[in-house]
C-alpha cells in the first residue's frame, strides 16, 4: 500500500476518495414545509427549538440561500445540482415529480467515492423502478411513499403513528410517530457504519400536513395563543428539533462529531407557519418576508442552510450573505469531501467552498432562478423569479430592491426599466437553455429485474384535469378523474394487469361494473362482476414507451381511472 501510494505521489496522482483517512463523514437533515421563520434562532419568539439553535450557533449559516417553491423540484435539484426542470420534475403530482434515471446524483457521487449510502423518509421523486432511491445510488433506504405519509402511493392507512414503511423495497411496520422512526433508523445506520464513512440523507415528512402530532407538542401552544393548525405545526417542529437533539448527541457519543460534516435545511418556505391561524392570537413568524410556500416571492423559497464540519473548521456561528442555492450543494460537497465529479461540466451549480471559508468577494455576481409550474406541460412566464443579491425580478412586472425593501412590499420595475431587462434577459436565456427538457417524459419501468412487479397509482397520472386523485383521502372518497401512466415495457412478451379501486391489503369491491384499458394500441373491454375486488387483463406489449389508460364505468354511469395497477411480466 505504502509503495503505491508513494509511486502515486511520485507520478503526481493521488488515492482515490474511499482510500483517504480524513474523509468526513456527511450528514444532510432536510425538513418538509419548514420556513426560514419557523426556527427560534431566525428570530421565531414562539417556536421551541433549542437544539436547532444550539446547531445554529454552531454553524456557517448561509442566510440568502434558495430552493425551489414546492418540494420535488427542490429534491430533484439538490440530488443533481442542476435546475429542477433539467431532471423532467417540475410538480409534486401527475408525473412530474419523477426524477430522470440518467441524472448522476450526489447519492451515486458519494457511492462512487467510497462512501456508504443512506436515506430515511421522504424521497418524492418516484415510487418504481428505475427512479426510486435504491436505484439512484442509495445502498440502504427506509422510506415512505409518494409525497407525504398518507398519500397515495404511500402504505394504505399510514396516519403518521405506527405505520408501515418500506425498507430496501419492502414493507416492514413500525412502532412509533413517523419523524422518531425516520431518525431512530438513521442513528442505527450512523452506528453501524461509525467507523468508514457514510452520506446519510435525512428526509422527514413532517412538518407537511396533515399536521398529526402527540398532543404533547400542541397544547403548549394552544395554551399560548396559537391557532390549529399552526399549534401542530410547530409541534411537529418540535419534535423533530429533540431528534436533532439525539442526533447531535449521538454523534458526540461516537467521537465522530468533528468530522462529520452537519447539514440542516429545508425543501421550500413555511407552509403554516408564516401568517396567523384561526383561534390564535399568535400572527405567526416569517423573518420579514412576504408569503410562504409555493410562491415566488422570498418567503417560498428562501430557506435555512446550516453546515457544521468542526474538522473542516466550518463552525463557530458566522453568517454568509452571498447569494446561493440547492444547486449548489452537490458541488459544494464534491469539492469538499474530495470526489471526482465526472459531470462536473453539466451541473448549474457553483461549489461554496470559497465563501464557506471567508472569500466574501466571490460569487457575488450570480443569478439564480427559481419557478413553480405545477402543472402538466410547463408554461412560459409562470410564477417564477429572477434573483441576484439586490434585486428580484417576478413574472416580467415586479422588481423589488431586495435589500431596501426585504418584504418585498414596493413594486419598483418602472423605476428601474434597465434591470428589470436585464434580468428579464436572463430569464429568457435561462428559459432556452431548459427547452430541450420540456418534452421530457418519466417512465415507470415495469418487467424489469430489480422490481419484477409494479404498483401505479393515480397520483403519478399524467392529466390536465386538476382534480388528480393524488392522495388516499381521494380514493376513498372516489374522486372522478382520469389520466395515463407514462410506462417503460422492459421486454416484449406478455404482461398480467390488476387493476383495483383498493390496494390489495383492503380487499374491497371495485364499485365499478365495466373496465376498459388501452395501452400500445390495444383496448380491452371486461364485465366486473358484483362484489369483485380486483379484474385483470393479460396482455402482449412490445418493448419500449408505452401509456396505459384505464376506465372504470361505475353503476352511476360515470366513469374515472383505476387508482391502483399492479402489473408483471407472465411470459
Amino acid at each position: 500500500m505504502y509503495r503505491l501510494l508513494i509511486l502515486l505521489v511520485l507520478a503526481g496522482l493521488t488515492l482515490p476518495c474511499s482510500a483517504r483517512d480524513n474523509q468526513p463523514n456527511v450528514i444532510i437533515v432536510i425538513t418538509d414545509d419548514q420556513g426560514y421563520g419557523d426556527v427560534g434562532a431566525h428570530g421565531n419568539t414562539m417556536i421551541q427549538t433549542p437544539n436547532l439553535d444550539q446547531l445554529h450557533s454552531q454553524s456557517v449559516r448561509l442566510t440568502d440561500y434558495h430552493v425551489d417553491p414546492t418540494c420535488s423540484p427542490t429534491r430533484s435539484a439538490l440530488m443533481t445540482g442542476r435546475y429542477s426542470t433539467r431532471t423532467g420534475v417540475w410538480h409534486t403530482i401527475m408525473g412530474r415529480s419523477l426524477m430522470n434515471s440518467q441524472e448522476y446524483t450526489i447519492a451515486e457521487l458519494f457511492r462512487d467515492g467510497g462512501y456508504t449510502t443512506g436515506m430515511f423518509g421522504k424521497w418524492h421523486l418516484g415510487d418504481n423502478y428505475p427512479v426510486r432511491p435504491q436505484d439512484q445510488g442509495f445502498d440502504y433506504t427506509f422510506i415512505h411513499g409518494g409525497g407525504g405519509v398518507g398519500q397515495g402511493p404511500d402504505y394504505w392507512g399510514n396516519d403518521y403513528f405506527d405505520d408501515t414503511y418500506w425498507r430496501n423495497g419492502k414493507p416492514e411496520a413500525q412502532q412509533g410517530y413517523c419523524t422518531d422512526v425516520w431518525f431512530d433508523d438513521a442513528l442505527k445506520f450512523i452506528e453501524r457504519n461509525r467507523k468508514k464513512p457514510f452520506f446519510a440523507y435525512i428526509s422527514t415528512n413532517a412538518p407537511h400536513g396533515p399536521y398529526l402530532v402527540s398532543e404533547e407538542y400542541s397544547e403548549p401552544y394552544k395554551k399560548k395563543g396559537v391557532g390549529s393548525p399552526q399549534a401542530e405545526f410547530y409541534g411537529m417542529i418540535e419534535n423533530i428539533d429533540d431528534n436533532m437533539g439525539k442526533l447531535m448527541a449521538k454523534l458526540d457519543e461516537l467521537k465522530i462529531a468533528d468530522n462529520t460534516l452537519l447539514i440542516f435545511t429545508t425543501d421550500n418556505g413555511s407552509a403554516a407557519g408564516w401568517r396567523p391561524t384561526k383561534g390564535g392570537t399568535w400572527k405567526g413568524y416569517n423573518a420579514g418576508m412576504r408569503a410562504g410556500k409555493g410562491s415566488n416571492f422570498d418567503g417560498g423559497h428562501r430557506v435555512p442552510m446550516f453546515i457544521r464540519w468542526p474538522n473542516g473548521k466550518l463552525t463557530g456561528g458566522r453568517d454568509v450573505d452571498t447569494l446561493c442555492a440547492h444547486i449548489d450543494i452537490l458541488p459544494t460537497l464534491s469539492e469538499l469531501c474530495r470526489l471526482d465529479d465526472v459531470h462536473a461540466t453539466e451541473r448549474d451549480g457553483e461549489s461554496l467552498k470559497s465563501i464557506l471559508y471567508g472569500d466574501k468577494d466571490a460569487l457575488r455576481d450570480r443569478t439564480i432562478l427559481v419557478h413553480s409550474q405545477r402543472v402538466e406541460n410547463v408554461e412560459k412566464y409562470r410564477n417564477y423569479a429572477v434573483l441576484t443579491e439586490r434585486w428580484r425580478l417576478l413574472n416580467q412586472t415586479q422588481l423589488y430592491d431586495i435589500k431596501a425593501d426585504p418584504g418585498q412590499q414596493t413594486n419598483v420595475f418602472e423605476k428601474h426599466p434597465d434591470v428589470a431587462k436585464q434580468l428579464s434577459q436572463a430569464y429568457e436565456a435561462w428559459w432556452k437553455s431548459l427547452s430541450s427538457s420540456f418534452d421530457l417524459t418519466v417512465r415507470i419501468g415495469i418487467g424489469f429485474k430489480p422490481q419484477p412487479e409494479s404498483l401505479l397509482h393515480s397520483h403519478d397520472w399524467h392529466t390536465n384535469n386538476t382534480n388528480t386523485p393524488w392522495h388516499q383521502n381521494h380514493v376513498m372518497n372516489g374522486a372522478i378523474g382520469n389520466g395515463y401512466w407514462a410506462l417503460d415495457v422492459a421486454e416484449s412478451g406478455r404482461y398480467r394487469i390488476e387493476l383495483r379501486r383498493w390496494p390489495r391489503q383492503e380487499d374491497k369491491p371495485m364499485d365499478a361494473v365495466k373496465a376498459t384499458i388501452e395501452i400500445g394500441g390495444l383496448t380491452a373491454v371486461q364485465d366486473i362482476e358484483e362484489g369483485a375486488t380486483s379484474t385483470v387483463f393479460e396482455l402482449n406489449l412490445e418493448k419500449g414507451a408505452n401509456n396505459l389508460l384505464t376506465k372504470m364505468e361505475l353503476e352511476n354511469g360515470k366513469v374515472r381511472g383505476s387508482y391502483f395497477a399492479y402489473i408483471k411480466r407472465v411470459k
